[in-house]
């Protein structure tokens, strides 16, 4: 059968590796919203462009990057790695996976 995209078609499919597929470098844009997260500032803290680079991931892919950021300290604070995990993905509309711990 044919292609609509004549084979030219991206692929969108995440890989479920359980790897990360980003620079966890580049996720050093996400401590603004966990500092914001944590100092429980009113209103919402501006989520992109830290969301963004997580979306289109799978919950555990989103789970494993954000992990490396936060035990790599790329994020520039120390942190209880579970609650700040977690308030991240929320924040990006993630959900940490049953019984999910950072490797």
């Amino acid at each position: 059968m044919a292609s609509a995209c004549g084979g030219g078609c991206p692929n969108p499919k995440p890989t479920r590796s359980g790897k990360c597929p980003i620079d966890a470098l580049k996720l050093g844009v996400c401590a603004d919203v966990l500092a914001n997260l944590l100092n429980l500032k009113l209103g919402s803290p501006p989520v992109q462009p830290c969301c963004s680079l997580i979306n289109g991931l799978v919950d555990v892919e989103a789970a494993v990057c954000l992990c490396t950021a936060i035990k790599a300290n790329i994020l520039g604070i120390n942190l209880n790695v579970p609650v700040s995990l977690s308030l991240l993905l929320n924040a990006c509309n993630h959900k940490l996976p049953s019984g999910f711990q950072c490797p």
